[in-house]
């Protein structure tokens, strides 16, 4: 962390924050049982994986879980870093997407190319009944008609500034930070 950066959610923070939003999964799902969560690699299938548990806690009933890499599905690679090749992950997703209600869970949303992704690779996998997205962050910027239909915590941020989800599973520690742009 720099001098340069405000922690958006501590430890405490995050962790209420998903269990508020497990909440309203359940509460805005009654018939669970035509339910599935899947996360967008990589911290997005981490988030996931954490909600799975609080929304079984919550419901009582198992909710299948499964993971997708979109790596293949973007439109922005080349606009990303000249010459960058994408880190791709298997997906797993080991229930039939058929006539469920499917939640998509990633860290930020911000243009809303990686959730576009998302629902291109989720629809070469099946065809579920409907689609809902849940993200930690919101920071706005959008470039794509898409909104999230459970939020965390919606940021306002500039263009230049980045919001970086931190979590224990990858990086040894659980915050949101929001770094700004160091000036000259």
């Amino acid at each position: 962390m720099t001098t340069h950066d405000k922690v958006v959610l501590d430890r405490d923070d995050l962790r209420r924050t998903l269990v508020r939003i497990a909440h309203e999964i359940v509460e805005g799902n009654p018939g669970r049982n035509g339910l599935g969560l899947v996360g967008i690699h990589t911290r997005g299938a981490v988030l996931a994986s954490r909600l799975h548990a609080l929304v079984g806690e919550l419901s009582g009933s198992e909710v299948p879980l499964g993971d997708v890499d979109i790596s293949f599905y973007r439109d922005d690679v080349d606009a990303r870093e000249p010459g960058a090749q994408p880190v791709v992950h298997a997906s797993h997703l080991d229930f039939d997407l058929s006539g469920r209600t499917v939640v998509l869970v990633d860290d930020v949303l911000y243009t809303g190319r990686s959730v576009r992704a998302a629902i291109d690779a989720i629809m070469d996998l099946g065809r579920p009944s409907s689609l809902a997205l849940a993200v930690l962050v919101d920071r706005g910027h959008r470039e794509l008609p898409i909104t999230a239909d459970f939020v965390g915590r919606t940021v306002a941020t500039a263009r230049a500034e980045q919001i970086q989800v931190q979590l224990k599973e990858v990086d040894g520690v659980d915050r949101v930070l929001l770094q700004k742009p160091e000036s000259k």
